[in-house]
């Protein structure tokens, strides 16, 4: 069973953790100097997310950006899993479970900056997760 019930969860936890990110002292000022603008497609629950690392960040849930610099496709269960600190999206890349269409590059320097992010994600769900035991 897929961990998101519909794609308003998604916005809430995913896009959550994006929205936080802005304010994070570590990882705001960092993800915002990336000028990347990603789109990511999520399937089970089909959703989607724009997300604009500029100064200031942008989270548009429901979003679609023809011109974003990077998108994603992935299951919303791998951005779960990713946003616990459970799953490598270099190896999820590699082996096709993630696809992504512009420069990797950018999308992998991206990755060192989330980490401080984790807890924050963690957090988020905490109350789901509490229900779900």
């Amino acid at each position: 069973m897929a961990f998101f019930k519909d794609a308003d969860e998604v916005y809430q936890y995913v896009g959550g953790v994006f929205r936080q990110a802005s304010e994070h002292p570590e990882a705001g000022p960092k993800l915002a100097a990336a000028n990347v603008v990603m789109q990511v497609y999520y399937t089970d629950p089909d959703s989607s997310l724009t997300i604009r690392m500029t100064e200031p960040m942008e989270v548009i849930d429901g979003g679609d950006d023809a011109d974003a610099d990077v998108k994603l496709w992935m299951p919303a269960d791998i951005a779960d899993k990713y946003w616990r600190g459970e799953y490598n999206l270099a190896v999820g890349l590699a082996k096709g479970k993630v696809k992504a269409r512009g420069p990797v590059s950018k999308i992998l320097k991206l990755v060192p900056i989330t980490k401080p992010l984790f807890p924050l994600y963690r957090d988020l769900v905490a109350e789901k997760d509490a229900a779900v035991v």
